[in-house]
């Protein structure tokens, strides 16, 4: 059997956001997708998940995906055998960009959780894709299923997120950095940063014409990029 996988969502999605992988990755592996919507930091997020985890596995995660991975890295990094970063940062929260954030929690605590949703479309994905109605009904239900609470206490723990950029430094593992193109919320400039950090250890890969959900807008470009990274 090949080496367990790990998969962690972003921002109020599920493990619809690898769907496009799938079929891929499943192939004669066991893949465990993590619940992260019931904590309100990353360290209790990291803990749960470890605690149902394999001993050894591969480590992917998107956007706040990313955020979480990190924080595994932290409590565990004998644990993980590779990690993959897709459309994520190791950079920390600032008041900065937490003001954003603090208004949308505000949003969702008002009952106004369709409109934080509608808010955030516009940047997921590229430009090119806001008119792709399947694409973005697909976003709004794994929204919808994440919930307005469960959303709450995601955006809370990534206000909280520390600055990763050393924990990348002391990464042992193989890696994949992947990004794409179009990215607004992580854009090109910090993957570039993480691949930097990792070195040799680590490989680039920008995916064209592609936003933030670069499982969903470009699915069959990263499901080559997460098998040659795998194997």
């Amino acid at each position: 059997m090949k080496e367990p996988l790990i998969l962690v969502p972003g921002l109020s999605c599920n493990a619809a956001l690898y769907a496009g992988q799938w079929p891929a990755l499943a192939d004669g592996r066991p893949i465990l997708v993590a619940e992260h919507s019931l904590d309100d930091n990353l360290a209790a997020i990291a803990r749960r998940l470890l605690d149902s985890a394999p001993e050894r596995f591969a480590l992917c995660g998107l956007s706040m995906g990313g955020y979480v991975t990190f924080e595994i890295l932290r409590q565990a990094p004998e644990r993980v055998t590779r990690l993959a970063l897709l459309d994520t940062s190791a950079k920390p929260a600032t008041p900065e960009t937490n003001v954003p954030r603090e208004q949308m929690i505000t949003l969702a605590e008002k009952g106004a959780f369709d409109n934080v949703t509608t808010l955030l479309w516009q940047k997921l994905v590229a430009p090119a894709r806001l008119t792709d109605e399947p694409l973005r009904l697909l976003v709004r239900q794994m929204a919808d299923d994440v919930g307005a609470e469960g959303f709450i206490r995601q955006q809370q723990a990534i206000m909280r997120r520390p600055d990763s950029r050393p924990t990348l430094a002391s990464l042992t593992c193989p890696a994949l950095v992947l990004v794409g193109e179009e990215d607004e919320i992580t854009p090109v400039a910090e993957a570039r940063e993480m691949a930097g950090i990792v070195g040799e250890r680590g490989r680039l890969s920008i995916v064209p014409q592609c936003g933030h959900l670069s499982t969903l807008e470009a699915p069959d470009a990263v499901t080559r990029e997460l098998l040659r990274w795998l194997g």
